[in-house]
């Protein structure tokens, strides 16, 4: 299976870490379900996404000031990767796609110090499902068909 996005080494890595720092503890699936929506958001034209182009864009994109992904601003994020993370990564770069992130451009994890239950909408996107802590959100066919693609 060919890549979805044009990728380097070095994009691998980045990938891992940030799939790392997001869903280490939801296991391999929270990791792949968190690395989709990157890859997602980097092949789409859409939405908020549309002039992130690759994965170092999707990563390091901030809107109204605030980075898209709170692992980046923490120290362990620039710790060095594995190998299981970085293969991880290969697979979500390669077509990795399944349900809840499978066309989700959107996902947090409500269960911080100010616990809820994932609302019916974020970002204007319905929610597509859960994964252990995580909500994903995917946009509707009018506002993005070309992730249904």
């Amino acid at each position: 299976m060919g890549a979805r996005v044009k990728y380097r080494s070095s994009d691998v890595d980045l990938l891992a870490r940030l799939m790392r720092g997001e869903a280490q503890a939801e296991g391999e699936k929270g990791m792949l379900t968190v690395g989709a929506v990157v890859i997602n958001r980097a092949v789409v034209r859409c939405s908020d996404f549309k002039n992130v182009n690759n994965i170092n864009d999707v990563i390091y994109h901030y809107m109204n000031g605030d980075a898209m992904f709170d692992a980046i601003l923490e120290p362990d994020f620039y710790l060095k990767t594995r190998e299981r993370e970085r293969r991880l990564a290969e697979q979500t770069i390669k077509g990795w796609r399944e349900w809840p992130s499978k066309y989700s451009l959107w996902y947090f994890n409500p269960w911080g110090p100010t616990s809820q239950a994932c609302p019916a909408m974020w970002y204007g996107q319905p929610l597509a499902g859960t994964w252990k802590n995580h909500c994903f959100y995917q946009p509707t066919s009018t506002e993005c068909a070309e992730i249904y693609r």
